[in-house]
């Protein structure tokens, strides 16, 4: 496939803004969702990192979806023309805390737009810097990386599966089965099918079963560092997907904190004890 890239580079710069109330019910459906115990966030508690990702939900027409339940390519995000739109990683820097209650404002802007040709298929990667501001001014930055791929052959080798990059001293098995994502889904207003649909999911999409979001990856990773450091803030996490997880198994996530809890890194593990997320956790001193 050809693809025009001077084309889509013309979407760098390109923003966007929505504005939003942090309330609290999508929270306890989070805390819910992640099987947490405490008591229903109230009016001036601090949103827990990745919370942000609970506001400014996407609100596209049904007729303006996609077969694949994505809105249809264009507006504010590039056309890229490749099939497969997957969330890859990001670096996100918490300045301050959003609390329940606060009027928030998310501002979006298209930072870059690259092509990688490999040789068994091309790849676009975008990546989004948002901008979340509260009353103090502003409270997350972000940026998203984004990659478009084209559906995979089916003789395509598949990459060697990575190790843990340490050794374990946080650990937790999940069993995100389709309740559990289908629950997540509802949270983001994500109609993306390959994590509720199994039928779309297995038949059309070639998924051995329902995938399990990548910002749903992270957010486990981020809730174990909060259960295993509850009163450390979070001021800092770079995550990077590896491979995807899926509703069939169970699966492991880990941490090791660094000497002096400064720092941790974090990681998912397949069943097969294949990396699928890598990640780093900065904590304020």
């Amino acid at each position: 496939m050809t693809i025009d890239i001077d084309h889509l580079r013309q979407w760098i710069g390109r923003g966007e803004e929505a504005a939003d109330v942090a309330t609290a019910q999508p929270l306890a459906g989070l805390s819910a969702t992640l099987d947490r115990d405490g008591p229903r966030p109230g009016p001036g508690d601090p949103v827990p990192p990745s919370g942000h990702w609970l506001y400014f939900l996407p609100a596209a027409r049904q007729s303006e979806l996609a077969e694949d339940g994505h809105e249809h390519r264009g507006g504010f995000l590039p056309p890229v023309p490749l099939p497969r739109r997957m969330w890859a990683g990001g670096r996100i820097a918490f300045h301050q805390p959003i609390r329940v209650g606060d009027e928030i404002v998310r501002r979006s802007e298209v930072r870059d737009v690259t092509l990688k040709e490999g040789r068994d298929e091309s790849l676009v990667f975008v990546v989004v810097r948002h901008t979340v501001s509260g009353p103090g001014g502003t409270a997350v930055v972000e940026d998203h990386d984004i990659v478009y791929r084209e559906e995979p052959r089916p003789d395509a080798p598949q990459p060697p599966p990575k190790p843990a990059p340490g050794t374990p001293v946080w650990q937790r098995t999940v069993v995100a089965d389709s309740v559990m994502l289908f629950r997540y889904s509802a949270l983001l207003f994500n109609g993306h099918r390959i994590h509720f649909d199994h039928e779309y999911a297995t038949r059309v999409t070639g998924y051995p079963g329902l995938v399990v979001h990548g910002p749903l990856t992270a957010t486990l990773l981020m809730d174990l560092c909060r259960r295993h450091r509850p009163d450390a803030a979070l001021t800092r996490f770079d995550y990077r997907a590896v491979r995807p997880l899926f509703d069939t198994r169970p699966f492991t996530i880990a941490g090791e904190p660094a000497s002096g809890g400064a720092s941790a890194k974090l990681w998912a593990l397949d069943p097969e004890g294949a990396l699928a997320m890598t990640a780093t956790a900065e904590f304020a001193a």
